[in-house]
């Protein structure tokens, strides 16, 4: 027997959770039931809404596999009680769910679980949101603020049978969320604020549309390539624009954008066709202004290598399944399109079910100038084409003389025409085209005279002569033209190399140095051996010279002191000290002209949209601030007045146990409010920046220990289990090698641990808190994790959030602690994360850099 077949992946696929996965995943599966289909239940969560629940209670249910865990149970899939049990079809929702560790199974991962499934044999229905997506975590990370510990791998998605979408307005799901359907009244608020904001909804909502929608193209590109379609199929609308580099090419572009951007879904393409050598038609500069214009406006950029241009234009369009294809009228001119028809006609004849636009330019108009300066263009030197013609008139006439102080008949009329053919070679090479020509015609003449009979007349008598006379001009000419062409294309090639060379370093210093004003000028001076280059700005106030916004090399106090000056726009100049440059080297200055305008304007734009943000986040902090002090000052205030007023009042004479109350009351409100304050004084000394960093070598069990003492030293400590301690206090455990040393200020991070435990035992409801840590190469990585109730997956993005708390039924602090943890962190170069503990619970994660200075750990541990 065969090994079973596969079972099918059905994937309900969302963009956040509440957009109804479960919901259709269970409509669905219901209908399969009464198709006569044996449907069974492995896991659903339900989160408590009702009407999930009675949607799972028509289905049987396997039951879910207890797992003890760090003192408590959880259930999961039992994937033995699927196995077993072999339905046609099994429903498991939350893809993406992490397994509590337990038990002999190496999976870590419910979607391992559900491949050893579908591996039996088994269908599977199941659900995943977007935002689980391997590939686009950092994309999401960005849009929530936090990264999505929860991954799938893409491949394992992109090869389902059946990906679902399902699909809501942001502004329904909300909608949703109010009206308690998602999740509890409680947590309505902060959701709405954070995770659930319209512009994380809309954007993750885009995110999902286009996977699919990306999936659904490999699909049908799949079945094309399976059956050999090579005709255009435009479910997607794909606009191909070629350029050829030149002037013209931007309109092209722009053109294209024009008809691309009608219709939301349309791609657009630029394709540039290169001769096998690599040369160009086109100056470099132009072809660079194309390719930012494209990339500038999200088109994608191809370059494609073919001797005939038509024909890799139509395969290369064919390849995209584009559905039309922009191009210029041609430049050439007519009378050079008498000996074939051009690139243009070609395309439109070989397009078939392709439509091309055909797109004038100021170009078109100008080809016979175009014609005329590509006549007059001669990239030969001055010195070069006055040697050509001294040669050109004086070799032929010396080596006459040689042939003739000779003797008669001394050589043979073919020697007298190999010698003179090879005079106008040498010419063709020092001096170009025309002097050849001329040389080839003035030694014709010479031979006639003084060589072919009758002697010393121009007269030529026979025709044998005659034919060979004209078949040396001919032969001549011809020689002198291939060869000054060669020589041209030489001198092309190596001007082409050139610019490539300069365009490549000045590319490669924006990549490397980062694509800024500053990193652009220093690639400037460098590329073009400039001793100085200095940006000039325009100043805000008239009695102010222009200000330099970035500077490399000699410094240019002023425009004067330039041996050029560039103006960019009319706020704008480049300022050069130096040698001069080339017209070429002016055409690639011209070229990165709008680029470095363009790297100005986002640096502004970037400088505004961070002072704005500033601005708005002192605003809000303010504004949470005068309402958390409100509240939160006044409750010791009040406690420590009511005590002082108490012991004060005459009229009342208290027990000395009753006056050890009252004391214990002040103190501890006075511990309270320190504690507060504390806290603003560091959140300002974070916001301000004036947090001052002193690292030296120290051991991490010994902060560890100063923060517990901090804390207070009734709380018990071992690398084991114990029993817990009196006062109702949590129970902490600390697991850290003894010799682990790392470089950081012990003072802040002793105070990091401090916020950081607090919080656990504030939120942990009395849960045993585990401090471990882990050595690798790069980093040492502190764990403070407690298996209390732990943080929703929704609200970890907030938790670091100035004035958050997690439970707004616990009122002491202001919400500031693990907000100034993070602070303090990012300004040592410490990462601080947070994740859920497996099985329950919350745990913080410090990654503390290793840094010289600190000794190496004896050994590593483990997690």
């Amino acid at each position: 027997m065969g090994s079973p077949r596969r079972g099918t992946l059905t994937v309900f696929l969302g963009y956040a959770p509440g957009v109804g996965k479960t919901v259709a995943m269970l409509e669905t599966a219901a209908t399969a039931a009464g198709n006569g289909r044996d449907v069974v239940i492995g896991i659903v969560e339900d989160h408590g809404r009702a009407f999930t629940r009675a949607l799972a209670e028509g289905f049987e249910t396997i039951d879910r596999r207890p797992v003890d865990y760090r003192g408590r149970t959880f259930h999961e899939l039992d994937i033995e009680g699927v196995l077993a049990r072999a339905p046609e079809l099994v429903i498991i929702d939350e893809l993406a769910h992490t397994n509590v560790p337990g038990g002999a199974e190496t999976r870590t991962k419910r979607w391992e679980d559900v491949e050893t499934i579908l591996a039996a044999g088994i269908d599977v229905f199941t659900t995943v949101n977007i935002q689980h997506l391997e590939s686009l975590g950092d994309v999401v990370g960005a849009i929530i603020g936090r990264n999505q510990a929860e991954r799938v791998p893409d491949p394992f998605l992109r090869a389902a049978d059946e990906v679902e979408l399902i699909d809501i307005s942001p502004a329904a799901l909300r909608t949703r969320l109010v009206d308690g359907r998602i999740y509890a009244a409680e947590k309505v608020d902060a959701a709405m604020s954070n995770y659930f904001r319209l512009g994380n909804l809309t954007a993750l909502r885009e995110l999902a549309l286009l996977w699919l929608a990306d999936r659904v193209d490999e699909g049908l590109e799949k079945y094309r390539d399976e059956k050999g379609i090579r005709a255009t199929w435009a479910a997607r609308d794909r606009i191909l624009v070629a350029v050829t580099g030149g002037p013209e090419s931007t309109t092209l572009i722009r053109r294209g954008l024009r008809i691309a951007g009608r219709i939301a879904g349309r791609e657009l393409h630029v394709v540039h066709v290169i001769e096998p050598d690599g040369t160009r038609r086109s100056g470099a500069p132009h072809l660079l202004s194309a390719r930012e214009l494209a990339e500038a406006n999200n088109a994608v950029w191809h370059t494609v290598v073919g001797d005939d241009v038509a024909k890799a234009l139509i395969e290369f369009a064919r390849t995209l399944n584009a559905s039309q294809i922009v191009l210029g009228v041609s430049r050439t001119p007519w009378y050079r399109r008498m000996f074939g028809p051009g690139v243009a006609n070609r395309v439109i004849s070989a397009a078939a079910d392709i439509d091309v636009h055909m797109v004038t330019h100021a170009q078109a108009a100008k080809f016979w100038q175009v014609d005329r300066e590509r006549t007059r263009e001669n990239p030969l030197s001055r010195v070069r084409r006055i040697l050509g013609w001294v040669v050109g008139a004086l070799a032929p006439l010396l080596l006459t003389a040689l042939f003739v102080g000779l003797g008669p008949g001394s050589t043979s009329l073919s020697m007298n025409f190999l010698a003179y053919i090879t005079v106008v070679v040498l010419v063709a090479l020092i001096g170009g085209l025309w002097p050849a020509v001329t040389t080839a015609v003035f030694g014709a003449g010479l031979i006639n005279f003084f060589f072919t009979h009758p002697v010393n007349s121009l007269t030529v008598r026979q025709i044998e002569n005659i034919l060979a006379l004209v078949i040396f001009v001919a032969v001549a000419v011809a020689v002198a033209t291939v060869v000054d062409q060669a020589a041209r294309r030489t001198r092309q090639a190596q001007a082409a190399e050139h610019e490539a060379g300069v365009l490549s370093e000045l590319a490669g210093s924006m990549i490397a140095e980062g694509d800024s004003p500053e990193a652009m000028v220093a690639g400037i001076r460098t590329s073009f051996a400039l001793d100085g280059v200095t940006l000039f700005v325009r100043a805000d106030r008239a009695d102010v010279a222009d200000v330099a916004a970035a500077s490399a090399g000699e410094p240019i106090a002023s425009r004067a002191e330039a041996s050029e000056v560039i103006d960019l726009d009319e706020d704008t100049s480049l300022a050069l000290k130096g040698r001069p440059l080339s017209a070429g080297e002016q055409r690639i200055l011209d070229a990165y002209a709008g680029r470095l305008l363009r790297v100005l304007t986002e640096s502004a734009l970037q400088r505004s949209r961070t002072e704005a943000k500033e601005l708005s986040a002192g605003n809000a902090v303010r504004t949470a601030l005068l309402t958390a002090v409100s509240h939160d000052l006044r409750t010791p205030l009040g406690a420590i007045t009511t005590a002082t007023s108490t012991l004060l009042l005459d009229e009342i004479e208290l027990s000395e146990s009753d006056q050890k109350l009252m004391l214990k009351t002040i103190e501890h409100g006075a511990q309270r409010l320190e504690k507060l304050i504390d806290n603003l004084l560091d959140m300002s000394r974070i916001q301000s920046g004036a947090v001052t960093i002193s690292t030296a070598p120290v051991l991490v069990a010994d902060v560890v220990a100063s923060a517990l003492d901090e804390l207070g030293g009734d709380r018990s400590r071992g690398s084991a289990a114990g029993d817990g301690d009196s006062g109702g206090q949590p129970r902490i455990i600390v697991d850290i090698d003894p010799e682990t040393w790392v470089d950081v200020d012990a003072g802040l991070v002793e105070r990091v641990l401090v916020n950081i435990i607090e919080n656990s035992v504030k939120y942990g409801e009395g849960a045993p808190i585990t401090i471990d840590s882990s050595t690798g190469t790069d980093a040492v990585h502190l764990r403070i994790a407690d298996s209390g109730p732990g943080v929703r997956e929704e609200a970890l993005e907030s938790i670091f959030t100035p004035f958050t708390r997690l439970n707004e039924s616990n009122t002491k602090g202001l919400g500031l602690g693990m907000a100034v943890a993070l602070g303090l962190c990012r300004a040592m170069g410490i990462e601080l994360s947070a994740e859920p503990t497996p099985g329950g619970g919350f745990t913080a994660v410090l990654t503390i850099p290793r840094r010289g200075g600190a000794p190496v750990a004896s050994g590593t541990t483990s997690e």
